[in-house]
């Protein structure tokens, strides 16, 4: 089960991350999650401003 993070970045752009937790995770830890991937990147700094983040959940527990 994972989950895909878009942040919005100071160049415009939206950054698009995965991370792995479960269904029920607070989307507050996956937040932060994504965000401290793309800080150890090498692209421009990205928005941490929670609101502007959109989250959306893959993985076979959606399947039934």
């Amino acid at each position: 089960m994972y989950w895909m993070v878009a942040l919005l970045a100071v160049d415009g752009r939206q950054y698009v991350y995965r991370v792995y937790a479960p269904a029920d995770a607070l989307r507050g830890d996956i937040f932060w999650a994504a965000f401290h991937c793309h800080d150890e990147g090498p692209y421009p700094r990205a928005s941490d401003w929670f609101d502007s983040a959109v989250f959306w959940r893959l993985g076979r527990a959606d399947r039934v």
